[in-house]
């Protein structure tokens, strides 16, 4: 049956309701006890031979990019298995290959673009503000300002702002600042929690618990004053702020406020606010990593969605709706101050830079693709995009009677059907005898998804825009059935 899109609404939140997070992971704890479900291997081989008998150029360019680009790919987002897939083109609600195959994207770049990708409102604006100014030219542009009150606007919390190039440099400088304001050193993550790639934060990563087991490379004393609790453990984090409270303090807590890994280990709803309240009691700041979750869990980000304001907010790729040099941090007047640039900073000051931090394409884009957020409703409806699709998975999982598990956090979606990252060292020995196997399906099933044409991230998280119709979210449905189907 032809549906249409459900029109905008004066809703602000893309998330119609939290989920029951204890019955979710009642769910995943049933899942990890099982043994693997993975496609049948007829079925698999079939999977595979699409990629043989229609991706041909993609493995061409991979090949050779393998003799200039270690391990041929650059993109961490990308999907591997069994090679990479180049991209030619990204419209709307779709990607196209460079065989010219067509895919519904829901990996779109990691979440930023909300809008569906290319959006030709904000591209045209960009055009025009190429040709008269270029895109980077090393000094203040209006844009600045204006990208800084927009955000404002939507997130009071966000007083004043600092442009970044990335969310991982967003991280870095909002721990610096941390450090200097407080005057305190420790950090305490959630474990299982990505906060980009410098030195400090490659601890506790993807799977809770394992401390600087992917710290190759990196000193032990890079990450020696990072701490790492379990999710959702308010006790544990306690007694460690309590423990840093004897050894001069905690600077600041930050976490994803829909759980490490977007939501792939999901928090209790009041989770936030309780953390809040800690880190007043302790005197530590509270860092939110909006990277994902800002601008896509509404204008007002996670913070407006719990009603809890974080003293520091992160931004990566959403603040710029999907176009290069995204990042930033934002805060309390009295913490940002202590980013002055240049020789007018005042009291103690965390250095920063990036030359092409707060460039003119960045700050336009982040400006644009806001406002068309604002004029179209895009979160919301992204979100009712999440929340269908996400009961079609549930329906499909529940008829086929498999012990999959489907939940959504509005458009940030979850499918869980190895749980490799819901692994942690709690059962160490469960967790070294099955990570690969798990990591193995995983992969398969990203694969098995793509030759159906559908990209997702890594296989298990699915990210819906405003270009995700009702037509499209069934096209979907009908393309994950087909695969589903050859695991019973």
């Amino acid at each position: 049956m032809e549906r249409v899109m459900t029109p905008p609404t004066t809703q602000q939140s893309a998330i119609s309701a939290w989920h029951d997070t204890e019955a979710i992971y009642r769910q995943l704890n049933q899942l990890v006890k099982q043994p693997l479900r993975p496609i049948r291997r007829d079925k698999m081989a079939e999977f595979l031979r699409y990629f043989d008998e229609h991706c041909q150029r993609s493995r061409t360019l991979i090949d050779e990019a393998k003799q200039y680009i270690p391990g041929g790919v650059q993109h961490n987002l990308a999907f591997n298995y069994p090679f990479p897939i180049a991209i030619r083109r990204a419209e709307g609600a779709y990607l196209w290959d460079e065989d010219g195959n067509r895919y519904i994207d829901f990996l779109q770049a990691g979440g930023p673009t909300i809008l569906g990708s290319n959006y030709a409102p904000v591209r045209e604006k960009l055009v025009d503000l190429i040709r008269e100014c270029s895109p980077v030219t090393g000094l203040f542009h209006e844009y600045e300002l204006r990208l800084a009150q927009k955000i404002n606007q939507h997130m009071p919390s966000i007083e004043m702002f600092r442009m970044l190039g990335s969310g991982t440099e967003a991280v870095m400088a909002a721990i610096r600042a941390a450090r200097v304001h407080t005057g305190k050193k420790k950090i305490i993550k959630v474990g299982g929690a990505y906060h980009g790639w410098s030195d400090q934060m490659v601890y506790g990563l993807h799977i809770p618990g394992t401390g600087r087991h992917e710290a190759t490379g990196i000193p032990a004393a890079a990450t020696k004053h990072t701490q790492e609790f379990y999710p959702n453990n308010l006790d544990q984090l306690r007694r460690k702020l309590m423990l840093n409270r004897l050894r001069g303090g905690t600077a600041a807590v930050i976490l994803e406020p829909v759980g490490p890994e977007s939501g792939t280990r999901p928090i209790a709803r009041d989770f936030n606010q309780k953390v809040r309240e800690l880190c007043d009691e302790f005197g530590a700041l509270l860092i939110f990593d909006e990277v994902v979750t800002g601008f896509r869990l509404g204008l007002g980000g996670a913070q407006g969605y719990f009603g809890v304001t974080p003293d520091l907010t992160v931004f990566g790729k959403c603040i710029t709706g999907g176009y290069p040099m995204a990042g930033g941090v934002g805060g309390k007047r009295e913490i940002m101050l202590h980013f002055a640039a240049g020789i007018s900073g005042t009291g103690e000051r965390a250095y920063v830079g990036g030359t092409l931090s707060a460039n003119p394409l960045s700050c336009a884009a982040g400006y644009y693709a806001i406002e068309e957020m604002e004029r179209t409703n895009a979160a919301v409806l992204a979100g009712q995009a999440g929340d269908r699709l996400t009961a079609g998975l549930q329906e499909i999982i529940q008829r086929l009677d498999l012990p999959f598990v489907a939940y959504n956090q509005g458009s940030i979606v979850h499918l869980e059907t190895s749980a490799v990252m819901l692994l942690d060292f709690k059962n160490p020995l469960k967790l070294m005898r099955e990570v690969k196997p798990r990591k193995h399906m995983m992969e398969e099933m990203g694969a098995a998804f793509m030759a159906q044409g559908i990209v997702t991230l890594a296989g298990s998280r699915l990210y819906t825009s405003m270009a995700d119709t009702d037509d499209v979210i069934d096209d979907a449905l009908n393309r994950f059935e087909t695969v589903l189907a050859c695991c019973t």
